[in-house]
């Protein structure tokens, strides 16, 4: 076995601890929404002020919905600063960040040029060290190296929050797999061990695929997000596979679009995802303290 292809545990080498059962999700403040353009707009509209995004992230927090499982876009920095501020109103409010997002740095080089976008991208460590370490790395072609300086460039805005998980987006994650490029899930996952303490998460639209190569690399238990319904939506391989990779894998599952983006009643949705094995958390979008208690409360009473 290579030394990438090593088994890779959890931080400190014991069983990591349990996630949240509700994760709450940031799609809502982004105007991303699958079955309607016109509500993504509204929703966009209504996002625009960061107040409006604070008021519903404190719905959540007090109706018990602790960790916010959210990109990191520009927007998600002015939602951890304010959390930074009030420390004794979020005394156990949780980040679960997902890099990269990718529309960030687009826009970036757009607007500000290649070196203009690097300048504020870069760790606030200071950009000489991670100019050296990043040049370096471009010098020996050390892919570790750039992956790496990416990573703490996207986590910046999360300094001395909690970060107990964090994710790599499936824009990434599915590109990776697609082009064969499998260790950079074990670069990942040290890195985010090794310099923050966290646990590595996977996001996928391709569930069985992901769990197949995670295996051949030696990621042990890992953490994986995608897309688990009762119709099947975007759910890539076939919800068959998902069920039997539910049944027989060994991996910490997290459902995202369980109600397949209004597809599925909320109750129907529920009923169904607490009746599947080993899904250890469910990640949803909500804008309004009726719908986020709703998801609670059914979530409580499958759960029972």
């Amino acid at each position: 076995m290579s030394e990438q292809a090593m088994t890779i545990g959890s931080a400190d080498g014991l069983e990591p601890p349990r996630m949240d059962r509700l994760l709450f999700g940031d799609n809502q403040f982004f105007g991303v929404n699958h079955m309607s353009e016109e509500k993504a707009r509204t929703q966009a509209m209504r996002f625009q002020d960061l107040d409006a995004v604070m008021a519903v992230l404190d719905t959540a927090y007090d109706e018990g919905i602790r960790t916010f499982m959210c990109t990191t876009h520009e927007r998600i920095a002015e939602v951890a600063e304010r959390v930074r501020q009030n420390p004794d109103r979020y005394t156990d409010f949780q980040f679960y960040p997902c890099m990269p997002y990718a529309h960030k740095y687009a826009d970036a080089v757009t607007e500000h040029g290649m070196l203009g976008a690097v300048r504020r991208f870069m760790p606030e460590e200071g950009l000489l060290s991670t100019v050296v370490r990043g040049g370096m790395s471009l010098a020996r072609k050390d892919v570790e190296g750039i992956i790496t300086v990416l990573i703490d460039a996207e986590l910046a805005p999360f300094r001395g929050l909690s970060t107990p998980v964090i994710w790599l987006q499936n824009v990434v994650v599915d590109l990776l797999l697609g082009l064969g490029f499998t260790d950079a899930f074990t670069i990942f996952a040290r890195h985010v061990r090794e310099r923050y303490n966290a646990e590595p998460g996977f996001i996928t639209m391709n569930l069985p695929m992901l769990l197949n190569t995670l295996d051949e690399v030696g990621i042990d238990n890992p953490i994986v997000c995608s897309n688990i319904n009762k119709i099947g939506f975007r759910m890539s391989g076939g919800i068959e596979g998902y069920q039997a990779a539910l049944e027989g894998r060994r991996f910490r599952a997290v459902a995202m679009s369980v109600f397949a983006s209004g597809a599925i009643p909320p109750r129907e949705a529920i009923e169904w995802i607490s009746e599947q094995p080993n899904i250890e958390s469910i990640v949803f979008g909500a804008s309004g303290r009726a719908n986020i208690r709703s998801t609670r409360d059914l979530v409580g009473e499958f759960d029972r």
